[in-house]
This record gives C-alpha cells, sequence and structure tokens, in this order.
C-alpha cells in the first residue's frame, strides 16, 4: 500500500497531482533517451551567473455574465479583463520590478455575435468577439486563450531582447529563443514507469535529464525535464516537483544549460506555505507579479456596478 498525504496546497487551488490518463501522449510520441540513454540519476543545477530573470504570467477576471435576449433565444457572454506583464529580477543589483503590464478588457458572446458593450466608465472600454459556436463554455476557453496569447507574445519578445524568460505555464512560442515554461500542476505522465522512480530522488537543485516532447509525429516537439523546488516536512515524492520546457529549435547544448540554470535558481526563489497557499510552486516573483496586475485590473465590485449601470442607460436610451 502506498502513505497516505494531505496536500500542501490550500484546497481551493485545486491539486498540483490532476494527472489525467486522457491527456497522456501517444506511445513513441517521448523520447526519454536524447540527453541519457541508460539509467536516470539525478543531475545538479548549475548558477552560470545570468544578471536578469524575466517572469512572465498573466491574470484573469470574469468581471460580468451577459445574455443578448434574441428573439431566437437566449445568447450568453461575459465580460472579463486580464492582465499580463513581468517581473524583471535582476540579480547583480539586487532588485525586482514589474514591467510591461498589459490589461485588456475583453466581450466574448456565443452564436458569433459581437455586440458592443457599453463603455462603463474611464478605462473601462471591452473589446468584443465572438466564438460561432453555441456552447457557453467555450467563452471561458476563449477567454483563456486570449490572456495565453498574450503571455507568449510578452515571453517572446523579452527572450528576444536578450533577456532569459521563465514563463507561467507551457511555452506557446516554440523559436529558438532562451525562455523556459514552468508547469506547477502534472495532468500528463510524461516518464514512463521504469523511469518514474528518479523523482523521489530528487532533492532542491537537482533535475531529471532531458526528454522530448513529442519526438515523432507531434507538431510542436519540445524539450521538458523535472526538478524539485523544496522538501516539505510530511511531503510525498512529488511534493515540490515542477515541469519545465523549451524548444527543440535551441538545440541540446542550450537546453541543457537552460535546464541547469533552472534547477540551481528556481529554488532560491520557491514560495513558503506561510505566504503562500500554492507553496512551494508558486513562485515569489509570480506572486508577486500575480498581486500587482490585479491590482492594476481594477476593483471587481465596482467595475460590475458600472457595467450595469452602462448597459441599463443604454437599454433604455
Amino acid at each position: 500500500m502506498g502513505t497516505l498525504h494531505v496536500e500542501g496546497w490550500a484546497p481551493d487551488y485545486g491539486t498540483p497531482l490532476e494527472t489525467d490518463d486522457a491527456y497522456a501522449p501517444d506511445e513513441g510520441k517521448v523520447d526519454d533517451a536524447v540527453e541519457v540513454s541508460g539509467p536516470w540519476e539525478p543531475m545538479g543545477g548549475h548558477d552560470d551567473g545570468v544578471e536578469t530573470v524575466a517572469f512572465v504570467d498573466g491574470v484573469r477576471r470574469i468581471d460580468a455574465r451577459l445574455t443578448i435576449d434574441d428573439p431566437s433565444g437566449p445568447i450568453p457572454g461575459l465580460c472579463g479583463t486580464y492582465g499580463v506583464g513581468a517581473l524583471c529580477w535582476r540579480r547583480h543589483h539586487p532588485s525586482a520590478e514589474v514591467t510591461d503590464v498589459h490589461i485588456e478588457r475583453l466581450a466574448v458572446f456565443t452564436h458569433g455575435r459581437n455586440d458592443p458593450i457599453p463603455v462603463a466608465g474611464p478605462q473601462l472600454a471591452y473589446r468584443t468577439e465572438a466564438v460561432a459556436d453555441f456552447d457557453p463554455a467555450l467563452l471561458i476557453r476563449h477567454f483563456h486563450g486570449a490572456m495565453r496569447k498574450a503571455e507568449g507574445l510578452l515571453a517572446e519578445r523579452l527572450a528576444q531582447a536578450g533577456t532569459f524568460v521563465v514563463s507561467d505555464g507551457p511555452i506557446n512560442d516554440l523559436s529558438a529563443t532562451e525562455k523556459v515554461g514552468y508547469i506547477k500542476t502534472h495532468r500528463v505522465p510524461y516518464l514512463p514507469p521504469e523511469r518514474m522512480d528518479i523523482i523521489a530522488r530528487l532533492t532542491p537543485g537537482t533535475r531529471t535529464p532531458l526528454f522530448v516532447i513529442g519526438a515523432q509525429s507531434a507538431q510542436f516537439p519540445r524539450y521538458s525535464w523535472y526538478l524539485r523546488l523544496a522538501t516539505l516536512p510530511g511531503g510525498h515524492s512529488w511534493t515540490g516537483i515542477v515541469r519545465c520546457e523549451a524548444s527543440t529549435k535551441l538545440g541540446l547544448e542550450v537546453a541543457q544549460r537552460l535546464a541547469d540554470r533552472s534547477a540551481a535558481l528556481l529554488p532560491m526563489v520557491a514560495s513558503e506555505a506561510h505566504i503562500d497557499p500554492r507553496a512551494p510552486q508558486n513562485l515569489v516573483p509570480i506572486a508577486a507579479l500575480e498581486r500587482a496586475l490585479r491590482r492594476r485590473m481594477g476593483d471587481a465590485a465596482y467595475i460590475h456596478r458600472q457595467l450595469r449601470s452602462a448597459v441599463m442607460r443604454q437599454g433604455a436610451a
């Protein structure tokens, strides 16, 4: 029998382990011999002295649910706000600064409708987009996809400027730039069973050998690796484990350097349980960036009231 554990994350945030075999890669799409073909052992990280690390992330919020009262039937929609930005950690000063903040307000309707939303006040203008399908669940998916696209564009722009980027979530742009996707929730069992035992042997500052996701038939292959941020009292073998990824266009040597760098640096900025409910995976710079973005998005209750008032005024006109 396995040993029972209580997850360290606050229950409202789910769990870092949300594995689902439906998301597992097809057989032959993971190459676990790209760096080490024989037995796997934990590999130590290496701090190569990189000067600046840009942590890129986005946050989103539903401001209001919408309904168009159409003669053909009700048409659902939503208004939402998302923010993306970067927190630049300049290690040799040392200092940290939130930069490149972009706040976007977006309305989305089903049934292909893109009816304009009345301006609800200063800086409360919503751009409207539509999904062709009738399924209301696609509204959130479309809204989230818009935020993820904005994150990817910012991460790529910073990386092209020569900054090392750690982007929260999988990387969207697989060009040959020095950016690392940082994935803190495990939905897919990428490693074959015979490799899984290495996870329990990882210590903070070490990583697995590289493997390639989408090695054969996938359209977007990427290098990936697991590393441990921290060990926690009462933790299980996957406590404090995150997965990182980088483009295969970088080549093996560059990917190894980025993997070694991430294994050395990321444990330095891992969060602690008395500070963050998703410790240690929700990195301190990412949590600080999320707080800054939420402040700049504005007060949710005020925005909801303004939206209701603007729509009512338009209906009465």
